[in-house]
């Protein structure tokens, strides 16, 4: 049960990652196409600053966790960010 929900959380804070990604690509796309945006960040070397603004997403989701008092969904959100963050790291270096 805990294995499976933090399992759970893990791949929620993925997903809210990666919606956050699409969101922030097309908000500061200047009206280009999703790939367009993505080919353009990592040919200019912005790419890891994309991927960490779409992590705000994972906040919220956090924090719906922690208010429907499911901790152990919350800890694989925050294993996400984590991974994620360690992720943008090694992209940046």
């Amino acid at each position: 049960m805990i294995k499976k929900d933090i399992i759970i959380g893990f791949m929620v804070g993925f997903i809210a990652n990666a919606i956050g990604v699409f969101i922030t690509a097309t908000l500061l796309g200047g009206g280009d196409s999703f790939s367009t945006v993505i080919e353009a960040a990592i040919a200019e070397g912005f790419i890891g600053k994309l991927v960490s603004l779409g992590a705000v997403l994972n906040l919220i989701a956090f924090f719906i966790f922690i208010k429907k008092k499911q901790d152990f969904r919350a800890r694989g959100v925050l294993l996400a960010t984590i991974l994620i963050a360690i992720l943008t790291f090694v992209i940046k270096f």
